[in-house]
């Protein structure tokens, strides 16, 4: 049998891995400053992370959801904790995929509606739903029959009055587009789809898969503009590597037996690595340094040319080149062995561990710089 083949892959295997660095295979090491596209949030094997899955393992690795696990109660006690959303509910899955589609399935259960609206570049995914809405021309699937994705572009009010009514069950953004290369919606837009969302009786979904968890030096992007939405989708860091996602849920919204459904979200490996990621940002003070080494990314990014653009908050940060300089992300790997990642592919993304040190930083920025005077 052979591997499925749809990711452009780089040749090259990790073999093990510590913090922010990677060796292959060959005992080659990389500085890893994408972290498997923001999975990676206290940095590779750490210590406290790995300590706390072994413990877990040596007790009962893994049980379906149909019996109690107080696993899942202190993860929803820290998580609300650290958040600042200690009055919402949480439903545990396993991927931003399943956040997604059980966000819409709350939305659409809750209102009787079908229709949704989605942002250009936006939304995390490959179920049915997910799919729908990922604004890829070459997929062609329905969230359900009869539902309706309707696309606009972000940060146009008045695209969004148009088509926001009482026919909508839903409005989904993320806090900041990854993989439009990092996009960020104004903060006086997202108060606005709360406000439009209120007048009309939809649901407005936070899509954090991505840029929460700390990332941008705030615990979820979308606190900067004050808003409190009705559910929050979470994946990718929560986990740091081990499958997990969920669903930050409205305390207003009220759950009825079968309304959700999960095998495998929410085991007890999966929440000893969700509770083990928290306590180490807590313990560590990660939400501070991923604000303080990101200021300094950026200030000292947007002082290079010929760079078009720095955008990004925290540790989510876009670097938008010109065209010709799509091969800058391939040379850093290649020359200077530092993973980053792209889109488009002239914006060269940063979505580091958010334990990444100062001096890991100044690596990046000798070597990028580098690769700019090269060009000259």
């Amino acid at each position: 049998m052979t591997l499925f083949d749809v990711y452009p892959l780089f040749d090259i295997a990790p073999a093990r891995a510590e913090g922010s660095w990677l060796w292959d295979e060959n005992g080659t090491r990389y500085l890893d400053l994408y972290g498997g596209h923001a999975v990676i949030s206290i940095g590779h094997s750490h210590p406290y992370y790995v300590k706390r899955l072994t413990d877990q393992l040596n007790k009962i690795g893994f049980y379906s959801n149909s019996v109690r696990n107080p696993l899942q109660v202190e993860f929803a006690g820290k998580l609300g904790q650290l958040s600042g959303y200690h009055d919402y509910q949480l439903f545990l899955c396993n991927s931003g995929a399943e956040a997604n589609e059980n966000a819409l399935k709350v939305a659409s259960f809750l209102t009787g509606r079908r229709k949704i609206i989605a942002f250009r570049k936006a939304f995390h995914g490959r179920t049915s739903g997910a799919v729908a809405a990922t604004d890829n021309p070459k997929i062609v699937a329905p969230f359900n029959a009869g539902h309706e994705i309707v696309f606009l572009p972000l940060n146009d009010q008045d695209a969004v009055t148009n088509v926001l009514d009482n026919t909508v069950a839903a409005v989904i953004i993320e806090g900041i587009q990854g993989v439009g290369g990092i996009q960020i919606p104004d903060d006086s837009f997202l108060q606005f789809l709360e406000t439009k969302c209120a007048e009309n009786g939809a649901m407005l979904i936070l899509d954090e898969i991505q840029s929460g968890y700390g990332r941008t030096g705030k615990f979820f992007a979308h606190q900067y503009a004050n808003i409190k939405p009705h559910l929050i989708t979470m994946a990718k860091g929560m986990g740091n590597g081990f499958p997990v996602g969920g669903v930050i849920i409205h305390p207003d919204i009220k759950p009825w037996s079968g309304m959700l459904g999960t095998t495998f979200g929410g085991n007890y490996l999966a929440a000893a690595a969700g509770l083990a990621v928290l306590e180490v940002i807590e313990k560590e003070d990660l939400l501070n340094n991923a604000l303080e080494i990101g200021k300094y990314l950026m200030e000292a990014l947007g002082a290079l040319k010929p760079v078009n653009e720095i955008r990004g908050r925290g540790l989510m940060i876009g670097i938008d080149l010109p065209e010709s300089l799509k091969q800058v992300r391939s040379n850093l790997l290649h020359r200077h062995r530092i993973f980053t990642g792209e889109s488009k592919p002239n914006v060269v993304r940063l979505l580091p561990s958010l334990g990444v040190t100062k001096e890991q930083a100044d690596m990046f920025l000798t070597a990028f710089g580098e690769e700019l005077k090269a060009t000259d």
